[in-house]
């Protein structure tokens, strides 16, 4: 049997809960994690891992099948076995989620495995085990797929992200309802093994939240591939039968049209895991389905905290870890008397975007559009991958890096970048933007040639008036 007493008790084991859990532990904590189903949430499970594995393997697929045929060769598709790829990507989910059980144990973490309940603001209910106390409890339960009235999800022809990640088949026609980055991941990674595609999406087009420019060059690249884009275009209805759904379309003149297919995948957004919490017995009060926090994430009751997708912060794991530490640290400063964390709160202004089809985009801060809705005087430089020696000599020109900079003083407001290995050149400017270097800072340092990185250092050079290569 567990303790019933603990320093903290962290309710869900996703890249928020588990980091928690293991810095509370690390800074003297007596800590315990609650999970229902397998460590690791839905990131390592069913959503960040096993999606990157099926990426990496499509862009394996896609560059080495055009490779051969580009030396010569005749590619014999006929033997090509989807579920062994699919297969592939629930190995690396399996083993992330069991290193993070190995982490937990390391850090001296207890699993508590159940289903847990607030019973007040020191007490968690957990079944199949009892009540345990708590000093402190961070609620970190993640969220799911959401569902609109006639788009319920049956897992075999109406797909939530979990859904298409455990189908172990491929259809020979897909629709992709939502294009934002789980929208377009999925759609790259079904059109690169053979798939015919069909992005719709509500608003004027693909990846609404990220800058225009570089959504564009995205959509560009996808158009080229065969993807079918459908932007400004409302599903109105979706009619299921034997041989799959028909989605009913209006444009925004009202005209109708329909497209049908095999299966469809709604990724339309995600709803936070609130429910049967207990929340409101002890006084917590949701706002429109989230939990308020304020500094280190504490929320309106003291010694309880929130974070990740449950929070009205960016959904993304990384924004869950950073606020798991700051959570963590806060409650062994109280706790233990220790350091005052070095941060109160997550900048949403510095917390790294990034989608995973390709070409690839990251960004961070403001774009161009938000600059000037906001009314923020800013100007703007950009640089070609066909400027980087490396970029062509992989045949990986298309794409551009932008700034979004402060006229006066040359500080980074916003980046994107789309092209190859943007998710991680994008951290170099982040970390400059975040440490407020100048643009000289960026363009005098030295990098290594021929790399991608030229790209960073060329784009504050643009910035500079004094680009090289463009």
């Amino acid at each position: 049997m567990p303790d019933t007493s603990y320093d903290l008790v962290v309710i869900g084991s996703g890249p928020g809960g588990y980091v928690a859990a293991i810095r509370a532990a690390q800074l003297g904590l007596k800590v315990a994690i609650v999970e229902r189903e397998a460590l690791g949430g839905v990131c390592l499970n069913v959503g960040c891992i096993p999606s990157k594995a099926l990426i990496h393997s499509a862009s394996l697929f896609r560059e080495g099948k055009a490779a051969l045929e580009a030396a010569g060769a005749k590619v014999d598709l006929s033997g090509f076995d989807y579920a062994a790829v699919w297969r592939g990507s629930r190995k690396a989910a399996d083993r992330l989620s069991k290193g993070v059980g190995f982490l937990l144990k390391k850090n001296g973490v207890e699993v508590l495995k159940g289903e847990a309940k607030l019973e007040g603001p020191r007490q968690v209910g957990v079944t199949g085990i009892g009540r345990v106390d708590a000093a402190a409890i961070i609620l970190a339960t993640g969220s799911r797929p959401k569902t609109v009235p006639g788009f319920e999800f049956d897992e075999a022809t109406v797909l939530s992200s979990t859904g298409a990640l455990m189908a172990d088949s491929l259809p020979r026609r897909l629709i992709v309802l939502g294009a934002g980055a789980i929208g377009m991941e999925t759609a790259f990674v079904m059109n690169a093994f053979g798939v015919d595609v069909t992005v719709v999406e509500l608003m004027e087009r693909v990846l609404p939240l990220e800058d225009a420019e570089s959504a564009a060059l995205v959509a560009k690249e996808f158009q080229r591939r065969g993807v079918k884009l459908l932007t400004g275009m409302k599903a109105s209805r979706l009619e299921r039968g034997a041989s799959g759904v028909v989605l009913a379309l209006s444009d925004r003149e009202g005209a109708e049209s329909s497209v049908e297919a095999d299966r469809i995948l709604v990724a339309i957004g995600r709803t936070p895991n609130t429910e049967g919490l207990g929340l409101e017995e002890i006084g917590i009060r949701l706002e429109r389905g989230f939990v308020p926090v304020g500094a280190w994430q504490e929320t309106q009751v003291a010694g309880v905290y929130a974070i990740g997708d449950i929070v009205s912060t960016p959904l993304l794991a990384h924004v869950a870890s950073k606020e798991g530490e700051i959570a963590a640290e806060r409650i062994a400063q109280l706790l233990k008397e220790g350091p005052a964390p070095a941060e109160t709160h997550v900048d949403p202004l510095l917390v790294p975007n990034a989608v995973y089809c390709e070409p690839e985009l990251a960004s961070f801060g403001l774009s161009e559009e938000r600059a000037i809705a906001a009314g923020r005087p800013h100007r703007v430089a950009r640089f070609p991958y066909r400027g980087v020696g490396k970029a062509v000599a992989t045949e990986r020109p298309d794409g551009q890096a932008k700034l979004v900079l402060d006229p006066a003083t040359g500080a980074i407001l916003g980046a994107s970048i789309v092209g190859a290995e943007a998710t991680e050149l994008v951290h170099e400017l982040l970390v400059a933007a975040r440490a407020e270097l100048r643009l000289e800072d960026l363009a005098d340092a030295i990098h290594a040639h021929p790399t991608l990185s030229e790209l960073v250092m060329e784009t504050a050079r643009a910035g500079l008036g004094r680009a090289i290569h463009a």
